[in-house]
């Protein structure tokens, strides 16, 4: 399947602006009631459409894809994957009003457009034509003989019809976005025009310092009530933690360098201590029985050698041991079993694969049995042998339709930095130039063809019997009990008593004031119990000041959890923002303190009122695309400058860093090169790239959006 192929290799491409979501791990429809009324399987509602769990599921299933492909974490993606479904359902919302439709016909003459296709050439034939009967053919025949690829298709058909919706409706709406002459002209008027200035500059800070003012809860919301929109918010608690380290003692590290000095030099418990790392006859055994790392059979080069080896090594004798010695948390004792020149050498292959193969399960249009791939993998095999011109003739019968295009050849490889699966891998590292061979791997049988060898610099096996230093039961017992204590003396506490003890003791205290029910992990902690965390300050019984203990799997480290805040969906708790707004809403309390004061002196000039507030007049140039007032930026200030009259003391203007009072000396004119028609059509194209995604914004904050997922996620047998 070679375009399903592609597509699923490509499914980053599907997580944009608009896609689909999953929560695999919801509850079971059929073994819960229904909560308050709720049928489990809707998660939620925009403007009263419905969003199902298994467009959830499908959402998920391809963000977790992504974040495989690419390396990264797949916790914590439910939110993401909520906020494009509901992104989704108000453009397909707004797509109907606007009288459109998406039919079959347009879907397919769009699919081109899309990302997935229309950044990837193999899609389109040389003359550039888009290649869609293909696609379609190979759908169906994924219809056919794929039910997987078939169900990994609709789900991302999904995906793809969101964004088609999205392209058109903002293609026909951007369309209309256009600039008048009047507004045009207008711009380049606050372009070119520049405002000469005194002023007086109160700043906020230097006034602070002899008239202190004090934010209450109170002002931060009125701040809030005032600017609704700008702080809505959804469910989140507020979470502090005191984390304790279940650090190995120094009687842990001696234990561990004991353990593996025996295990050196001694030997182990089941052979009655005769056989131990420096005598054994089995290194990669022994390790695989006694190590905490496994044992890597690849030589390695000398950029891979462990730090304490690197100058020992070259010189080493085979058999030579080294250590023990410390490598991060482990005791490390290393074994040189061979050493060899890194021979870098370019193969080519002929796949013979069959129906019960990888290969097979994923092509339904390999049908031979094993017996018949083998017989023909022996043919080929033998004709190749007797002669080596024959091996592109049969590259035909080769089920690696990637290799057989360039003539078998899958490349360059080392010992060091080994690319094939390891039956294959061996016969390519040890076959001379010009060898070929018949290997079997789970991929089929492969004639295999050695092209050209070339000596490289040294490279090494090395074997590597290491402990991990581990906490104790007897450290990890007092571990518990310092966190036990800790939660005592602040059980009933105040979230202050509680950060104050933590930091007091030299505890590592974080404080993560908004996390949401879905989001995952918490910021500084990542450990495998922030989920448990996260649902435990979500529980209904949950109150604030509320505390516990969770220990972390495979490590005794504990943490105890405290419940700061509750924030229910609507506007934010002003504590919760007030890192956010605090500075703002003092310097608003300043400026009605410094205007007031302005007001009461009744100034007549610049000078009086820089004597009464201790401060200098000030000069400047201000423009409305440029608003800069000596290093600050004052876009009011300039609005003042050109809305003032001439040589007139201006009135009290509350800026970003200050209170200014202003007086205009002159406006001059500066002409920038650009005529009318370009800055026409360069308003048009700003404007018609700010709208998109104005528009979604706008369409969330004024949406009817109902989130059940609380409700259902927190009565899930699986919690």
């Amino acid at each position: 399947m070679a375009i399903l192929g592609e597509i699923r290799k490509r499914s980053w491409l599907l997580v944009g602006v608009i896609a689909l979501a999953l929560l695999a791990f919801l509850v079971n429809p059929d073994t819960i009631d229904k909560v308050f009324g709720k049928n489990p399987n809707i998660l939620g509602k925009v403007n009263g459409e419905e969003i199902t769990r298994d467009e959830f599921n499908d959402q998920l299933f391809i963000m977790q894809q992504q974040a495989q492909q690419q390396g990264q974490q797949t916790k914590g993606l439910e939110e993401q994957a909520w906020q494009i479904l509901v992104q989704s359902k108000l453009i397909k919302q707004q797509f109907e009003k606007m009288g459109l439709e998406l039919t079959d016909d347009i879907f397919w003459s769009q699919l081109q457009y899309d990302p997935i296709f229309a950044q990837n050439q193999q899609y389109f034939d040389e003359k550039g034509n888009f290649k869609v009967k293909d696609i379609k053919a190979e759908i169906e025949k994924a219809q056919a003989m794929s039910p997987e690829n078939y169900s990994f298709w609709l789900k991302n058909k999904k995906a793809i019809e969101y964004r088609m919706m999205a392209r058109l409706l903002f293609g026909n709406m951007t369309a209309g976005i256009t600039t008048g002459k009047k507004e045009a002209e207008l711009m380049m008027k606050f372009r070119d025009e520049m405002a000469n200035i005194d002023y007086v500059k109160v700043d906020y800070l230097e006034f602070s310092k002899k008239n202190p003012v004090k934010v209450t809860t109170q002002d931060l919301s009125d701040y809030i009530q005032k600017h609704p929109t700008r702080f809505k918010a959804t469910a989140s608690r507020n979470i502090a933690y005191a984390y304790f380290p279940a650090t190995p003692s120094a009687q842990d590290d001696a234990a561990t360098l004991n353990e593996i000095n025996k295990l050196y030099l001694k030997g182990t418990d089941a052979s009655n201590g005769t056989e131990n790392f420096q005598n054994t006859k089995n290194d990669s055994m022994f390790v695989e029985l006694n190590s905490d790392v496994p044992f890597i059979p690849q030589y390695v080069g000398l950029n891979q050698v462990p730090q304490e080896l690197k100058d020992k090594i070259a010189s080493a004798a085979i058999g030579q041991t080294f250590g023990p010695y410390k490598e991060q948390n482990l005791y490390v004792v290393s074994k040189l079993l061979d050493k060899k020149p890194s021979d870098s050498t370019e193969t080519r292959h002929i796949l013979i694969s069959y129906k019960d193969t990888e290969i097979g399960k994923q092509d339904k249009s390999v049908t031979r049995t094993k017996e018949q791939a083998k017989k023909l993998a022996d043919s080929i095999y033998a004709a190749v042998k007797a002669n080596p011109a024959s091996f592109s003739d049969d590259l035909k019968f080769s089920d690696d339709k990637g290799s057989a295009a360039q003539g078998g050849n899958v490349g360059w490889t080392t010992p060091g930095q080994p690319k094939f699966v390891p039956d294959f891998q061996k016969f390519v590292d040890n076959s001379p130039k010009g060898a070929t061979g018949l290997v079997e791997t789970q991929f089929g049988y492969h004639i295999i063809n050695i092209l050209d060898k070339k000596s490289g610099s040294m490279t090494y096996k090395i074997a590597h019997l290491a402990k991990n230093v581990k906490a104790s039961d007897k450290t990890e017992n007092q571990v518990l009990t310092q966190a036990t204590r800790f939660i005592q003396q602040t059980e009933g506490k105040s979230f202050n008593q509680f950060k104050n003890l933590a930091e007091k003791n030299k505890y590592r205290f974080d404080n993560p004031k908004t996390v949401g029910r879905f989001q995952g992990t918490l910021p500084g902690l990542n450990t495998d119990k922030d989920g448990d965390i996260i649902a435990w300050a979500f529980d209904k019984k949950r109150n604030i000041g509320d505390t516990d203990i969770f220990t972390v799997e495979g490590t005794g480290d504990r943490i105890v959890a405290y419940v700061v805040g509750k924030q229910d969906d609507g506007l934010s708790d002003p504590e919760t923002v007030r890192d956010q707004i605090e500075p703002i809403v003092k310097n608003q309390l300043l400026a009605k303190k410094i205007i007031d004061k302005m007001n009461s002196g009744k100034y007549t000039s610049l000078d009086q009122a820089a004597k009464a507030f201790g401060t200098t007049k000030g000069s400047a140039a201000v423009n409305m695309f440029n608003p800069n007032v000596n290093g600050a930026m004052e876009p009011k200030v300039a609005g003042a400058a050109f809305g003032a009259q001439t040589n007139k003391l201006s009135n009290p203007v509350e800026g970003m860093t200050g209170v200014y009072l202003v007086v205009k000396k002159s406006v001059s004119t500066n002409k920038l090169p650009g005529d009318i028609k370009q800055i026409i059509e360069s308003m048009t194209q700003q404007a018609s790239q700010q709208f998109t995604g104005s528009y979604l914004r706008s369409l969330q904050d004024n949406a009817n959006i109902k989130d059940y997922r609380i409700e259902v996620w927190d009565k899930s047998p699986q919690q």
